[in-house]
């Protein structure tokens, strides 16, 4: 996988293949219906469900940072423009100051 969202996708995909399992795949109910007596369970069906959660929860997460990077992506591009409208600015704040007489600005000191 290369983004996230085909992660998003096949996380769904395992989702749904999990919930098909007896009581949805959760691994305390499958357990505790394995050995209703049994404080460890080692089912094998509970054993599939761990593997069904786990991968998706890791592929939820690949998605989630890989939507944190497309929003830094954005961000970034938005500040170098800024930055480079900034740098405009102030050239034109350059530019004008050498050309307006210290008498014609607008906060310039009172003269006598």
């Amino acid at each position: 996988m290369l983004t996230g969202a085909q992660a998003n996708a096949y996380a769904e995909k395992i989702a749904s293949d999990v919930s098909g399992m007896p009581y949805g795949g959760v691994y305390a109910k499958v357990s505790a219906a394995a050995w209703p007596t049994r404080t460890t369970p080692r089912s094998k069906q509970s054993h599939n469900g761990i593997r069904g959660h786990d991968p998706a929860g890791l592929l939820l997460e690949a998605y989630a940072f890989g939507t944190f990077g497309i929003i830094a992506l954005w961000a970034g591009i938005a500040a170098f423009i800024l930055a480079g409208l900034m740098l405009i600015l102030v050239a034109f704040g350059f530019w004008h100051s050498r050309r307006v007489p210290d008498h014609v600005e607008i906060l310039a000191p009172a003269t006598k």
